[in-house]
């Protein structure tokens, strides 16, 4: 599919704005004052960014509200409600925290627990899309929650257990690749089930539906040379997960703490980006693809 760029940033930010968010509900470090404006301002901020660059995805932007409104039956419209209820839930607890210096637990527990489900509702997004076999597999949400959380322990300065979620995200990128290449193959779909004409033997194309680009080609179908895919893996998953994970390893330093945070940010973005553009969508059948 076509890696939009609003998509990308979307993706990314958002999830480590969640997933610090999560870290400051549970109590993972409990700011107050000046430094609980800066954590909760930075965790807003960057969740913020994400859900605007995805309303600018829309085709009307105008219409954003929109999405809130079929959330019985659209991921979509869940994350979008579960990403207001968090940010609602999460300010009194934030408000507490940074101008009375009493943080409020309950809300902070309610609220990080929200912020993994808006990440877990992201990644539902794109893993329910039967369309997309790479995507409908049960590997896709641990490669979006686990990155939310290690990125999220980064800005939250726990270095630590940051390591630890940095290694599982590598475990969780070579696994989620690993059986995306053989998900379309094994999906059993081809231009036969695309036409409906199996049951007459083998079909083959003698020309594609139209003569020009549109819509379809434009958006559902982009090829990603193997050669480009395998470089753009590693680069994703030696920046992402295991460059950060081994300055994580050294002496604690603020420095090595920040390097591993502008690491991990351009490895995801490189991940989101490969994520869109190697996912196969079944329409590409209809055009010999």
């Amino acid at each position: 599919m076509h890696p939009a760029p609003s998509l990308i940033i979307f993706t990314t930010l958002s999830g480590i704005g969640f997933g610090l968010l999560a870290w400051l509900g549970f109590g993972l470090r409990t700011p107050t004052g000046f430094a609980a404006i800066v954590f909760f301002g930075l965790g807003y901020g960057l969740a913020g960014i994400g859900l605007i660059a995805a309303a600018f995805h829309l085709g009307h932007p105008e219409r954003a509200l929109l999405a809130f409104t079929q959330w019985r039956s659209s991921w979509l419209s869940r994350e979008a409600v579960l990403s207001a209820a968090t940010l609602a839930i999460m300010a009194p607890h934030a408000a507490a925290s940074a101008f009375w210096d009493t943080p409020l637990p309950v809300l902070g527990w309610i609220g990080g627990a929200l912020s993994l489900v808006t990440i877990f509702a992201t990644a539902m997004i794109y893993a329910q899309i039967r369309a997309v076999p790479r995507w409908h597999h049960w590997s896709t949400p641990p490669v979006f929650v686990l990155a939310g959380l290690a990125g999220g322990a980064l800005l939250a300065a726990k270095l630590t257990l940051a390591l630890w979620l940095m290694l599982a995200l590598s475990l969780a990128m070579v696994a989620h690749w690993v059986a995306g290449d053989r998900r379309f193959a094994n999906s059993g779909s081809d231009a036969g089930t695309a036409t409906g004409l199996g049951n007459l033997g083998k079909v083959r194309l003698l020309e594609p539906p139209h003569s020009g680009r549109n819509y379809l080609l434009r958006e559902m179908v982009h090829i990603v040379g193997r050669k480009h895919a395998h470089k753009l893996r590693l680069i994703a998953l030696g920046l992402g997960a295991l460059a950060p994970a081994l300055l994580l390893m050294l002496p604690a330093s603020y420095a090595a703490a920040v390097l591993a945070l502008g690491l991990h940010l351009a490895g995801m973005l490189a991940q989101r980006w490969l994520f869109f553009a190697e996912a196969e969508h079944v329409v590409g059948l209809y055009y010999g693809r």
